[in-house]
């Protein structure tokens, strides 16, 4: 399934993976304190249409109090589940207590969880990473999970310090598949379909979460590395996010913010600054896929 990535997993690219065969569509996150203040822009992110479900909100924040309140708002939105966001590493939220902050502080998951699965009619899970270099306590943070009603645990196998680099810890997930009973989530450094294929193997995961393989390429949710997608797909597919990035953003918006997707269809060959340069300020829709095809035309 497709990862929650700020930035990425907006409706429009959501949708296509979950028809390319995303099993579960999560949000990106969103801070409770938006969600209580009823921040418009923050709130879209939480757009989904009914084919994408089951569909998870996912939402962050260092207070229990806050997280719960905010939590109970969104039901109002019928989710089928609610995330608590204890994975993102950024230093602007980690450092303050959310994030993957929130896991050195036990006693606060303990009462996020328990309460909320009291109050809430729905599934709540979590999504964690291995903890901090000083602090890896991805264990006793799946137990307490688990023991106060949590119903599903989405691991990223890296520490806070590792960010998105280095090796992953295959042996954390698989310990955390042994310790628990929930399902367990394996993520982190998925590229190829054959990742997928090892990660559940080496773990015992019920599942696999895909982040940045992603971006490049959604086909692997259909089974398929970038190089065996036709170029006919790709510029199928391709179109059709772009249009949807104009229907969710608008006109304006839409072209603009789907550059930064743009670049990862088309760079997967390698190209000098200029080129990059070039494509970011190129305006789709009909300019860039004329650009697409050029490309395709060089590699052939």
């Amino acid at each position: 399934m497709l990862a929650p990535m700020d930035g990425f997993s907006d409706w429009p690219f959501r949708s296509i993976c979950r028809e390319l065969g995303s099993a579960m569509s999560y949000t990106e996150f969103v801070k409770d304190d938006f969600i209580l203040r009823n921040s418009d822009r923050p709130l879209r992110k939480f757009h989904y249409n009914e084919d994408e479900r089951p569909i998870v909100f996912q939402i962050y924040g260092e207070e229990p109090d806050s997280i719960i309140q905010a939590a109970i708002k969104v039901r109002e939105l019928d989710p089928d589940i609610i995330d608590i966001n204890m994975g993102c590493p950024a230093p602007s939220i980690a450092r303050r207590g959310a994030g993957v902050g929130l896991m050195r502080t036990p006693i606060k998951v303990a009462r996020i969880f328990k309460e909320l699965t009291r109050a809430l009619d729905i599934p709540v899970t979590a999504k964690i990473r291995l903890g901090w270099e000083d602090c890896r306590n991805h264990l006793l943070i799946t137990k307490i999970i688990e023991d106060n009603g949590g119903a599903l645990i989405a691991v990223h196998a890296r520490t806070r310090q590792q960010g998105l680099t280095g090796q992953i810890d295959l042996d954390a997930i698989a310990e955390i598949c042994n310790y628990v009973k929930i399902p367990v989530i394996g993520n982190g450094n998925i590229r190829l379909t054959a990742d997928v294929t090892h990660m559940k193997q080496a773990t015992g995961c019920q599942a696999v979460m895909v982040g940045r393989g992603a971006i490049d390429n959604p086909w692997i949710f259909a089974g398929l590395d970038r190089d065996q997608v036709p170029y006919e797909e790709i510029r199928r597919v391709v179109r059709r996010h772009l249009e949807r990035n104009i229907e969710f953003y608008g006109e304006e918006d839409g072209q603009r913010l789907f550059r930064k997707h743009a670049v990862q269809y088309l760079l997967r060959r390698g190209y000098d600054r200029q080129r990059r340069k070039e494509i970011l300020s190129r305006k789709p829709p009909e300019e860039f896929l004329k650009l697409l095809d050029q490309i395709n035309s060089y590699a052939q």
